[in-house]
């Protein structure tokens, strides 16, 4: 058994796979998830894991090149904001709605048990060097 990293077996193999330029949504457990890419649930109960969990998690498994968020989320959620735009700083914000329509070409969902509106931000995979 791994010691380390992701344990979900389903997300470590799903993170396994991921390549330059694909699209990880990693989002609350209200936002509406699009039919066609894997998804791994991981929500237990309201809350369980948090957004930031596992977000932060996904950050020591993959390289990030770029992330896009609803800008909405500033207004709604200053928490979730922050925690953002601290792990991103050229967080590129768009609609709530254009955020769900960029979704759709994800490559992977991660639903995390987040009950916070606009915890949810779309990451564009690059290459580790």
């Amino acid at each position: 058994m791994k010691r380390a990293g992701i344990l979900d077996r389903h997300l470590a193999g799903a993170v396994a796979e991921l390549g330059h330029g694909h699209g990880v949504l990693v989002c609350d457990a209200g936002m509406p998830v699009p039919r066609g890419p894997r998804v791994v649930d991981l929500a237990f109960r309201a809350g369980v894991p948090s957004f930031a969990e596992v977000l932060d998690g996904l950050l020591d498994e993959i390289v990030v090149e770029g992330a896009t968020a609803a800008y909405e989320v500033r207004e709604a959620n200053p928490e979730a904001s922050a925690l953002l735009e601290d792990r991103f700083p050229e967080l590129e914000l768009v609609s709530h709605e254009r955020l769900k329509e960029l979704s759709a070409g994800a490559r992977l969902v991660v639903r995390t048990g987040e009950a916070r509106p606009y915890s949810n931000v779309l990451l564009r995979c690059g290459v580790f060097c």
